[in-house]
């Protein structure tokens, strides 16, 4: 199918659009542009800052890995660059092994999602369970709200106060509460109001933006006794240049668990990201397309100086209603925010901690999904609201790995109960009273036996096979399979067992309406020739009928009693 190819969707909307469609759309797209710059400045600033770098680095990231996801990406008009998913686990990165350790675990992470794309990996989305990804979400807003509240509150922590941890964040917090700042838990609770108002007056102008504006003039205009960037940060407006680390194979050997943490972040992201693109715009991008160019852009992105990016819903939803249709509305959005770096950068030395932090209080609040945990925790059974408690607390107090790993192991331990459960084997019912009530019954040979299995045969109910058991008189045991729709190696086994059963037994098996997959699993094994070809029948009555006449080419007429 064309949305398997990987092409980047730019070239395929160039070579299908006739000029005047491209003379039409382009401003357009323009235009949508520079209004996700203008929402993306004050979010980039954020981010970076939460990912425990300089902020002029969260808009290098968007400006790099924004610009080449546009334009080798398969998404008309996914917007990429830092989000709050990656705000936690780059700041633990940063603080543990600093820029080398985050280029490395990138560069990984790059590579990962390059072959996931090329290993056409991009429908793996659908296998990771609605609970586990509004679980670890939710986890994630969490922790990005834990980790700005000092900021926000104006803490004060001593010198040498480790905060790497979400725990170790949350005992700081605790042990130095007696530090706030007034003033500066004033200037923040503000902006949050306008942050969460501002929609309501007008949705032209981002209502981070107002916020930013409106933190440097309280700090600013009062003369208040609040942190600003510039107390914190050396503000560089300097173009992103390329810069090699001296990276070493034990750093990549360390950095590998952080890494592949990064590429399945940036890979669920970025998907579900488009896939809610998708639904405003009435169209499909090409997954695996989208995961080279992620994996294209992340890599470059921290080799010019920036972080991990990815699809951010936000600003993918600010270029769709701001009339972008085309690839064409991300790079402009990135070439803009180059400007802004170029001659607006200074300024951002002016802005308020605490207005950072609203504005990812914000973020998490948007992200968190929380209509959706609280949905799921009055609707959904016990055993998924406890996968989705789970991986909620496992990514607040470890990480997103165990959380994930943790979920999806608990979900497919779950699934195949769930599925052994529906999954029977039962044995038919004989009526040897001719006066019998119950009707439609077929009429077996005394010496024939039939079982029905329902449900798929694999490792998780083959046991129930051994249940399957013969008569002293028995001679012949159909199986009848035609609800079994697959067989796994487990199965496979399970059956061969029966026919070793059967053969010590002096019993022959004839299998009734066996399906495509099944089918193929028995002959790939070699049961289909030692069984026989011609003991494999196409329906119950073919089943029967060929029992019939076996018993009957022996010379032995055996007793029929009627059968359902």
């Amino acid at each position: 199918m064309q949305r398997d190819k990987i092409k980047p969707i730019l070239f395929s909307i160039i070579k299908h659009s006739s000029a005047s469609e491209l003379k039409r759309q382009i401003p357009k797209d323009i235009v949508a542009g520079i209004v996700v710059a203008v929402v993306a400045l004050s979010l980039s600033i954020a981010l970076g800052i939460a990912s425990g770098v300089s902020p002029e680095q969260g808009l290098f990231t968007a400006i790099i890995a924004g610009f080449l996801i546009s334009f080798l990406g398969g998404s008309r008009v996914q917007i990429s660059g830092p989000t709050a998913a990656f705000a936690t686990i780059v700041a633990g990165i940063v603080a543990t092994d600093g820029m080398e350790g985050l280029v490395a675990a990138t560069i990984i992470a790059g590579f990962l999602l390059i072959v996931m794309g090329f290993s056409k990996m991009g429908a793996v989305i659908r296998f990771v369970p609605f609970t586990i990804t509004t679980g670890f979400t939710a986890g994630i807003a969490v922790t990005l709200v834990i980790g700005q509240l000092k900021d926000f509150l104006g803490l004060t922590y001593p010198d040498g106060t480790v905060t790497i941890e979400t725990t170790e964040k949350v005992r700081a917090l605790v042990d130095n509460i007696a530090t706030v700042n007034v003033e500066a838990c004033t200037v923040g609770v503000i902006c949050l109001v306008v942050l969460f108002l501002w929609p309501r007056v007008t949705e032209h102008v981002p209502s981070s933006l107002v916020a930013l504006l409106v933190g440097m003039a309280l700090v600013g205009g009062l003369g208040l006794d609040v942190a600003t960037i510039g107390d914190l940060y050396v503000i560089d407006s300097a173009l992103p240049t390329f810069h090699m680390p001296q990276l070493d194979m034990t750093l990549f050997r360390d950095q590998l668990a952080n890494g592949v943490t990064i590429a399945i972040l940036a890979a669920i992201e970025s998907l579900l990201s488009c896939v809610v693109a998708d639904s405003m715009i009435s169209a499909h991008h090409r997954a695996n397309t989208e995961l080279v160019a992620q994996g294209i852009g992340n890599i470059a992105s921290v080799l010019f100086g920036g972080i991990p990016a990815t699809g951010a819903i936000a600003r993918t939803a600010a270029n769709v209603k701001a009339g972008g249709r085309t690839p064409i509305a991300g790079m402009v959005h990135a070439l803009v925010l180059v400007a802004v770096l170029a001659f607006l950068m200074p300024y951002a030395a002016l802005i308020p901690m605490p207005t950072i932090a609203a504005i990812l209080f914000y973020v998490a609040c948007n992200m968190s999904g929380w209509r959706n945990f609280v949905h799921l925790c009055q609707t959904a059974s016990r055993s998924a609201v406890g996968v989705l408690v789970l991986t909620f607390v496992l990514t607040i107090v470890f990480d997103l790995v165990a959380a994930i790993g943790a979920g999806m192991l608990i979900t497919v331990v779950l699934f195949m109960k769930n599925v052994s459960e529906e999954t029977e084997v039962k044995g038919w019912r004989y009526y040897c009273d001719e006066n019998s009530e119950v009707t439609h019954l077929r009429e077996l040979p005394k010496s024939v036996r039939v079982y029905e299995i329902n449900g798929p045969m694999f490792f998780g109910m083959t046991e129930r096979i051994a249940d399957i058991s013969v008569k002293t008189f028995t001679r012949y045991l159909i199986i009848r399979m035609r609800g079994v729709p697959s067989l796994d190696a487990t199965g496979m086994n399970a059956l061969e067992n029966l026919h070793r059963y059967c053969d010590a037994h002096g019993v022959s098996l004839i299998f009734s309406h066996v399906n495509e997959q099944p089918m193929k699993v028995m002959r790939r094994a070699g049961f289909v020739e030692e069984i026989g070809e011609e003991h494999f029948r196409t329906c119950i009555d073919d089943a029967i009928s060929h029992a019939r006449s076996l018993i009957e080419e022996e010379g032995s007429v055996q007793e029929v009693s009627p059968s359902r």
